[in-house]
């Protein structure tokens, strides 16, 4: 167990490496003189030099390389060029709106999603089995900017139920409309992974012998089946919150909620590289730490896994 926790731990570190040297290329990547954009198209040539020379973009590829690593590594992934406040300090105080939106719709899906998943399954190839299957499969196939569009324009625009944007201060009704929007996908494979598991799970001997036995139904779907059933579930729902993390980013952007998310992508249209490259490493590193831990989960809930 051991080995294979220090073997995911060095894994880890080199995709976090590798995502810091792909951020760090995207300085020379993207088209755009950094100095020039921080003082204006209009600045004179001595001052872009100036600036440049303060970043160290004068120097050699290899020097800013190492002094990038270096800086990140101590926490420092620079300032930002539009606002000139510290990375860092910006996308930590953007983080609780984005953790907020992301665990209450990992909440919800989690919820309705094994639910759902538990009655397809004790009724299975019914109406309602063929009904849930059908919605989750379209919440699978769905991209999620798309379906928040439309809950804005039905919900928001049409209906007026809710609030279109704004943030959780100024009342709970302005989480509704992307909660539920980052929530589809999320819920739509949990109640698959629920369905799939419970059905393999009444497939055995001894949930018939239950069955034999007299013992209710209730007994018999959650203490013999559903415990059964849930380690791929519990595995889905932990890798379910890096993807819900990864697609809040246009969810933010098409509801204004004041995250991570919206924040990336504003600093794509500004062209703000060292912000850009630091909400693309924040990003990598969640998911990097979440898969590592349900790599963890999953080897000590199935004894299955075979470590070596």
């Amino acid at each position: 167990m051991y080995t294979y926790i220090i073997r995911n731990l060095i894994y880890s570190v080199v995709i976090i490496i590798g995502v810091l040297t792909v951020t760090f290329c995207l300085l020379y990547i993207v088209p755009g003189d950094p100095a020039r954009m921080m003082l204006g198209q209009r600045a004179d040539v001595a001052s872009v030099e100036a600036v440049r020379e303060e970043l160290g973009l004068n120097k050699p590829v290899y020097v800013q390389y190492i002094r990038f690593m270096s800086n990140a590594f101590q926490g420092d992934l620079g300032r930002s060029y539009s606002t000139n406040r510290e990375v860092v300090k910006t996308i930590v105080d953007k983080l609780p709106a984005t953790a907020l939106l992301s665990f209450s719709a990992l909440t919800i899906s989690s919820i309705i999603g094994v639910l759902l998943g538990i009655i397809s399954a004790v009724k299975k190839y019914t109406l309602f089995d063929n009904s849930a299957m059908v919605f989750a499969l379209f919440g699978i196939s769905f991209p999620q900017f798309a379906f928040g569009l439309i809950m804005a324009l039905v919900f928001g625009h049409l209906l007026k139920w809710f609030p279109i944007s704004g943030y959780i201060n100024d009342g709970m009704q302005y989480l509704i409309l992307p909660m539920l929007t980052l929530a589809l996908r999320p819920l739509a494979i949990t109640a698959r992974i629920t369905r799939s598991s419970m059905l393999d799970v009444m497939s055995q001997d001894y949930v018939r012998t239950a069955k034999a036995k007299g013992l209710s139904s209730f007994k018999v779907t959650f203490k013999h089946t559903l415990r059964n059933a849930l380690n791929p579930v519990i595995t889905t729902i932990s890798a379910s919150l890096a993807a819900t993390l990864g697609g809040v980013f246009f969810i933010e952007y098409i509801f204004n909620w004041p995250g991570i998310g919206l924040l990336a992508i504003d600093a794509i249209f500004k062209l703000d590289f060292p912000m850009i490259q630091g909400t693309v490493l924040f990003s990598a590193i969640v998911f990097v730490v979440i898969n590592f831990f349900v790599d963890i989960i999953y080897a000590m809930l199935d004894p299955k896994v075979k470590l070596s």
